[in-house]
Parts: structure tokens; C-alpha cells; sequence
């Protein structure tokens, strides 16, 4: 894989920021059993990562304008670049001392995506797409997956929590697809959720209430990998809707009905 210079950029700031968040992330597991707890350690585990991301992009491409999740919107005097950063996706799994989670980067100009880069520190699994250039895993080449049918796929959900989302709403959802595939999964990192479904791993994903952050660089890794993504009423997606369904052609298409037939379409 020959990357480009706009590739070789973002893959090194995420793996420095990487390198910090694993070095956090080998903490969390002894504060388990403080009386505070690891919270306030991971929030600024959250924090150095992306001042990390900030100053290593800013500085190979000054004047790109920021989105990130915990700084904000940073506009830049290039009008037409901007980074999308989501330094910590799956903050809660970071907090319980599960290795599920990634940083996420995109780059969108003029109001399209057209590079992202998901990195686990922890795996090592950097995934990567460029538009018309491909998805990639690390250095291998990387498809969505070829099942044609529902019925035969892993279904990956975006499941409301405490305080979030609508959960009778969900369950509906839940009890459909349950009817209709092999399983159901949920990791709780969707940045991951667009990458496995990208590499194969999971057949579909489906979640609402999102930020930019967390779908940007996912939508185009998706894309290169030969899926769909759009949004719960098959239109294409928008980063401000929040709403994402990833999959194949064909399991997209029976997703989409799925989710019509539950009430969430």
C-alpha cells in the first residue's frame, strides 16, 4: 500500500495520540478499585489525545479548521478543509478497562469527506480509506462482506442507555432484527462498528443519536470498502442528522425495511 502524503499526516498524529492513550489505558485497570474511581483520569486521557491530534494536524496543515468533541469548532483561514476528531470513541469501554475503543479522524472538504482513519492503539488495527483510493486495514485491502441476506448476517446496534435514546423504541428494534439474523451484537465504540462492518466483521450496523465526530471517518471507510451508509430512511447520510445505516447493498436494503417495519423508518 503506497499511502499518500495526506494518509502518511493522519497516520501519524493518530498513532502518536495512540501512544499516549495506551499508556492510559494500561492505568485504568488498577483504578478500578478507587474510591473516585477512573473517571477524571480517562476525561483527561480524552483531553490529551485530542490536544495531541490538534497540534500534530495543525501543524502539517495550518490553517484547516477543527471539529472535535471535546474543543469545539475551531474555524480555520483555509475555508474549505476541516479535520472531524473524535480522540476517545467508546469512552465508556476506555473507562471499564475494555479494549474496544478508537480514535477517529476525518478530513471533509467543501462539506464532503474525503479521507478517515479508525485507530485502536490497542489491536494495532488502523483502518483507512481515501476517496477512490480504496479501504485498508493496516496494509491489507479490505471489503465489505458478501452475505446477501439478513438471515444470515451479524447485525451490530447502537443499544440506548441510561439517560439516552428512546428504549422502548429500540427494543422494537431489537425484537425484529433478533427474529431476522444470525446475532446481534454491540460494542459500544461506533467508530469500530463502521470499521468492522467495512473489514467484514459484522454484516450491518445501526444507531441514531450520533455527533459528526463519531461517523465522519466510519461513512468513508465504509464507502471505499464497496458498502452503503445512509440514513435510517435510506437517504444519504448526513453528519448532522446522526443517524447511520452501514451494510452491504443487499443487507442494507433489508436493514432499511427492517427498521421501516419497527417503527424507526
Amino acid at each position: 500500500m503506497n499511502r499518500s502524503a495526506l494518509m502518511n499526516v493522519m497516520t501519524a498524529a493518530v498513532r502518536k495520540a495512540g501512544r499516549g492513550l495506551t499508556r492510559d489505558f494500561g492505568e485504568v485497570e488498577n483504578l478500578q478499585v478507587s474510591s473516585k474511581g477512573p473517571a477524571d483520569f480517562v476525561s483527561n486521557a480524552d483531553k490529551r489525545a485530542e490536544r495531541t491530534l490538534h497540534r500534530e494536524l495543525e501543524k502539517v496543515r495550518p490553517g484547516y479548521g477543527f471539529l472535535m468533541e471535546e474543543g469545539g469548532e475551531i474555524k480555520g483561514t483555509d475555508p474549505q478543509h476541516r479535520w472531524i476528531i473524535d480522540p476517545l470513541d467508546g469512552t465508556t469501554n476506555f473507562l471499564h478497562a475494555i479494549p474496544l475503543f478508537a480514535i477517529s479522524v476525518a478530513l471533509e472538504r467543501d462539506g464532503e469527506i474525503v479521507a478517515g482513519i479508525i485507530y485502536n492503539p490497542v489491536s494495532d488495527e488502523l483502518f483507512s480509506a481515501e476517496r477512490g483510493k480504496g479501504a485498508y486495514l493496516n496494509e491489507r485491502r479490505i471489503r465489505v462482506a458478501a452475505r446477501r441476506s439478513l438471515e444470515d448476517s451479524v447485525v451490530t446496534l447502537g443499544i440506548p442507555h441510561l439517560g439516552r435514546g428512546d428504549h422502548d423504541a429500540w427494543l422494537d428494534v431489537q425484537r425484529t432484527l433478533m427474529a431476522r439474523t444470525q446475532g446481534i451484537r454491540r460494542t459500544g465504540a461506533a467508530a469500530l462498528d463502521l470499521a468492522w462492518v467495512a473489514a467484514g466483521r459484522f454484516d450491518g450496523f445501526v444507531e441514531t443519536g450520533l455527533s459528526a465526530w463519531d461517523i465522519a471517518a466510519g461513512i468513508i471507510i465504509v464507502r471505499e470498502a464497496g458498502g452503503y451508509v445512509t440514513d435510517t430512511r435510506n437517504r444519504d447520510v448526513s453528519l448532522k442528522t446522526g443517524e447511520v445505516v452501514a451494510a452491504n447493498p443487499e443487507v442494507h436494503n433489508e436493514l432499511v425495511k427492517s427498521l421501516a417495519s419497527a417503527g424507526r423508518a
